[in-house]
């Protein structure tokens, strides 16, 4: 993430919340692994006008699907910190499911976020 928000010109400061957000969604993300499925894939993709990072494990008990959050107001609502620091740190959060599989897919936004 640090690399990709260098290279997308946000500064200092800015790339190092966003690794930060993304260590944090990690290690959220690790506590809902299980003996059974217990790997995490993360990937990260740069577009013309956002960055996006999607975290992906199987888990039977996954949330909602299409449950989408504006990381501003989500991050009044959040529940653990770790939540809060990731919703911080993106513009876009957004949880789906798909056939057992749960991806938490967080965006930034490069240059002005669209109104949604």
């Amino acid at each position: 993430m640090r690399y990709l928000a260098d290279a997308a010109g946000f500064e200092e400061d800015a790339a190092a919340r966003l690794q930060s957000a993304v260590i944090a969604a990690c290690a959220e993300a690790f506590e809902h692994l299980s003996a059974a499925h217990p790997q995490l894939e993360v990937t990260f993709t740069r577009f013309s006008d956002r960055m996006e990072v999607a975290l992906s494990h199987l888990d039977k008990d996954s949330r909602a699907t299409g449950l989408d959050t504006i990381a501003g107001f989500a991050s009044h609502i959040a529940g653990t910190e770790s939540v809060r620091v990731v919703v911080a740190g993106f513009d876009r959060v957004q949880y789906e499911t798909h056939d057992g599989e749960s991806v938490t897919r967080l965006t930034k936004y490069i240059g002005a976020a669209p109104r949604i």
